[in-house]
């Protein structure tokens, strides 16, 4: 896994092992998921368990996934039985994005008491709501209304990763590659040691093609990598956890 791109200083950011932390999951169609997936909110789960047990806790208003036939996010047919319905919470949503998560993201915060924040947003905007100056300008808003619930919130971004209309439509592609660019810059811009920001680095060899079941969604591949990017981020710019490894 190569190198996040963003990181706080090692003095301000490291964690210590006793502390436990709040991790609320947000995110659109790629984090909630629909019914039977496993999602890669369980396999960081899988994660934290292996890495921080009894240490942290996973929060957020919603459980379900999205049932397609219903469209609505009325499932709970997750791929893992295993998955504790406790840690199945996340504030995701399909065809939700920096747009619909800025405007809710303080109260979600303070009513989760979230320390940690795994985001994964853009790519729904970038495709059919905002250009990429609008979806930062969303982003931006998203961290100033989650730091007035919770000041020293930590966040860990994701880049977006560029789905199967990007290989046919060149100017969302451009887009997305223009958002990744001023997401990058308002990460360095807005990071501090009060409330630290995290970009973590776009998975390594993630392949639209093999580690997705549509061109957009991922699959169990997918989901690993993206879990991946989180945890690693973490583990080496605040020694949170420690390195990925896959369970299951």
């Amino acid at each position: 896994m190569p190198p996040v791109s963003i990181v706080t200083s090692q003095a301000e950011g490291v964690i210590g092992h006793d502390v436990a932390m709040r991790f609320l999951f947000v995110g659109d169609s790629m984090t909630v998921g629909s019914a039977g997936d496993f999602t890669w909110r369980f396999r960081m789960w899988q994660h934290l368990e292996a890495t921080l047990p009894g240490r942290y806790t996973i929060v957020g208003p919603r459980t379900a996934l999205y049932d397609t036939e219903a469209q609505a996010p009325l499932s709970h047919a997750y791929g893992a039985p295993s998955f504790p319905a406790g840690a199945r919470r996340h504030l995701a949503g399909w065809g939700e994005g920096w747009l619909h998560m800025a405007p809710v993201i303080a109260d979600a915060v303070s009513g989760a008491r979230a320390d940690v924040l795994l985001v994964s947003l853009g790519l729904i905007d970038l495709g059919f709501y905002t250009d990429s100056a609008q979806t930062a300008r969303n982003a931006r808003a998203f961290v100033a209304a989650a730091r007035t619930a919770n000041p020293h919130i930590r966040i860990v971004f994701l880049p977006v990763i560029p789905n199967i209309r990007a290989e046919s439509d060149a100017p969302f592609a451009a887009e997305c590659e223009r958002f990744n660019e001023l997401l990058a810059k308002d990460v360095a811009d807005l990071d501090g040691p009060a409330s630290p920001l995290l970009l973590a680095s776009r998975p390594a060899s993630y392949d639209i093609h093999t580690d997705t079941y549509d061109g957009t969604h991922p699959g169990p591949s997918g989901e690993h990598r993206l879990a991946a990017a989180f945890a690693d981020a973490m583990h080496q710019a605040w020694g949170l956890g420690g390195p990925y490894a896959a369970h299951g």
